[in-house]
């Protein structure tokens, strides 16, 4: 786990140093631009095998269909069936969701593999616990969103996006502020920090829980060993637990992903 790449600190006074994020963003792989904190790091490095794990597996996975698929096609058909049925046909709709499919089956599977990463020995990152790599994906989300709004409505996308049906106009006044908060600055916001929030949260969890077991076997004797044992057994929890949580995530984010597509599609609100 997490522990063999965190080894247990302590303090002047001998006391137990809880791991910082940035004990967890190593250094740069290939550094450049120092003065500017950029360079090739190990995050860049998930994000690029991710997307690479993801379109090899599904082009060797529907290079020879088959009628009767074998198991590697059989795995990719229900992947891509996943995502296209209970994300894309359920939300978008049955007239306007073939076009977003492959959008959203790509935004799932490169989100959760490297949700996934964070959980793989050697890696044990999740590129999204960078937040600008949340942003990144939110701000994709968002343009896509904004874009698609325009090409269907024009200029009357922000009307309808700013005034909702039945709304009296004299309370026009205070609901349009508050739809342009809502929809233009609060969406693209939680739609990164939800993701980035839960990667980073659930990531520092189990690398407390690493740590602190680390400490408690090498500094500790007698019963403290033995409570190494249960924060062992509690860190081996969290990390199963880390594990739905990533899953979860790259649903999560397609769906609304799905949603806001949906928005702009529909002719009222």
């Amino acid at each position: 786990m997490i522990a063999l790449a965190l080894p247990a600190e302590t303090g002047s006074d001998g006391g137990f140093v809880a791991p910082r994020p940035e004990d967890l963003h190593l250094p740069d792989l290939i550094p450049w631009g120092a003065a500017y904190g950029t360079g090739f790091g190990k995050q860049m490095l998930v994000v690029l095998l991710s997307a690479a794990i993801v379109a090899v597996f599904f082009l060797i996975a529907s290079r020879r269909g088959k009628l009767v698929p074998g198991r590697l096609q059989f795995i990719g058909e229900s992947a891509y069936g996943l995502v296209r049925n209970s994300i894309g046909k359920d939300i978008i709709g049955e007239k306007e969701f073939r076009p977003w499919v492959p959008l959203l089956t790509a935004l799932f599977f490169f989100i959760l593999v490297n949700n996934l990463m964070g959980s793989i020995p050697l890696f044990q990152l999740p590129s999204f616990s960078h937040v600008g790599s949340a942003y990144a994906m939110a701000g994709l989300v968002y343009l896509t969103w904004i874009i698609l709004g325009l090409k269907r409505h024009g200029g009357g996308f922000f009307k309808l996006m700013l005034v909702p049906a039945g709304v009296p106009k004299v309370l026009l006044i205070v609901v349009v502020p508050l739809e342009i908060i809502s929809n233009f600055f609060v969406r693209p916001l939680t739609h990164s920090m939800r993701l980035f929030a839960t990667m980073l949260a659930g990531h520092m969890i189990i690398a407390i829980c690493a740590a602190g077991t680390s400490f408690l076997f090498v500094h500790g004797d007698g019963l403290i060993k033995g409570l190494g044992a249960l924060t062992l057994v509690g860190g081996v929890a969290m990390f199963l637990f880390e594990v739905f949580i990533q899953v979860l995530q790259a649903y999560v984010f397609t769906l609304l992903t799905a949603v806001y597509i949906q928005g702009s599609l529909v002719e009222e609100h």
